[in-house]
């Protein structure tokens, strides 16, 4: 589904800093105010072939240190991998998640009230930024990955109380 007026499913990963810093809660409450419907969850620890089937093209668009860098971060700690549905719920997601580099993030969203490592600084310290949420950029990257972490069977279809005001 690419129609961001669509019910659409998006996949959100807490990473290893969300998990260690006890925010999940306080993360996982933002999706829930915002009417996304969680549809899917798992915790896991992240070995090798998972983070190459996640980041199958981190590499490639920036180089191994890049990818080398991630990896070793989303494998330091437990991950916890949900797919979330709503109306709009890629455009929905990545707005409550906030901009990539945390310092350049607006208040009142998850890395901008809870991360502010920038760019520059994890750069210049060779750490991954840590931004403690992945959200999936659109349609098709959210469909691609929530395929990676879940099969078919493990996506639930149920009828929730915020349903009576967006159907």
């Amino acid at each position: 589904m690419s129609d961001d007026s669509a019910v659409q499913r998006t996949l959100v990963l807490l990473k290893p800093d969300a998990v260690a810093r006890g925010l999940t809660g306080r993360v996982l409450a933002r999706f829930d105010d915002a009417l996304l419907k969680i549809v899917a969850a798992r915790m896991v620890w992240m070995d090798a072939e998972l983070t190459r089937q996640h980041y199958f093209d981190l590499e490639e668009r920036f180089g191994p240190e890049v990818y080398n860098l991630m990896a070793r971060f989303m494998q330091s700690g437990p991950v916890i991998a949900l797919v979330l549905e709503g109306i709009g719920a890629v455009p929905c997601a990545r707005k409550i998640v906030g901009s990539t580099y945390p310092d350049q993030a607006a208040p009142g969203t998850i890395r901008g009230d809870f991360a502010h490592m920038s760019r520059a600084y994890a750069n210049a310290s060779g750490l991954p930024v840590a931004n403690l949420v992945h959200a999936s950029g659109n349609a098709t990257e959210a469909e691609r990955e929530i395929g990676v972490w879940f099969t078919k069977a493990e996506l639930f279809d149920y009828p929730c109380a915020a349903q009576r005001f967006t159907s």
